[in-house]
């Protein structure tokens, strides 16, 4: 049986719709997940356009947590030292930073966090 051309049309414009839906859904629970996180964990808001800040905000929870598993609970980094990174990712307060970093290996967040440049984190006086 062959279905029509509308009809194939309809059914995909259907699907499509669907999947935007469901993707929606999706950014939409982990928006909220990286949010409630990010007040867990005492990270301060991010700096942005209100888009990069969203997609921010989710980009530093899961960069954040991909380093925790890899660097803590399967690697040799302590609480301690995991402290120490963490201080320094709360430093880094510009939305773009955390998107640029979306796709780096765990293994080198200190090294990313250390080469972050002043224009990554706040100033006293934003004007200086």
């Amino acid at each position: 049986m062959q279905i029509s051309t509308d009809c194939w049309r309809a059914a995909k414009e259907g699907d499509e719709q669907d999947k935007a839906a469901w993707l929606e859904a999706k950014r939409a629970e982990e928006q909220a997940e990286s949010e409630a996180w990010s007040q867990q964990y005492r990270m301060p808001p991010l700096e942005g356009t209100e888009r990069a800040v969203a997609w921010g905000v989710r980009c530093r929870h899961q960069v954040l947590a991909a380093a925790y598993t890899a660097l803590v609970l399967e690697g040799e980094t302590s609480e301690t030292e995991w402290g120490e990174i963490e201080e320094a990712a709360r430093a880094i307060t510009r939305a773009g930073w955390w998107i640029d970093q979306r796709s780096s290996e765990p293994d080198d967040l200190t090294e990313l966090l250390q080469a972050a440049t002043e224009a990554d984190r706040p100033t006293e006086n934003p004007h200086f």
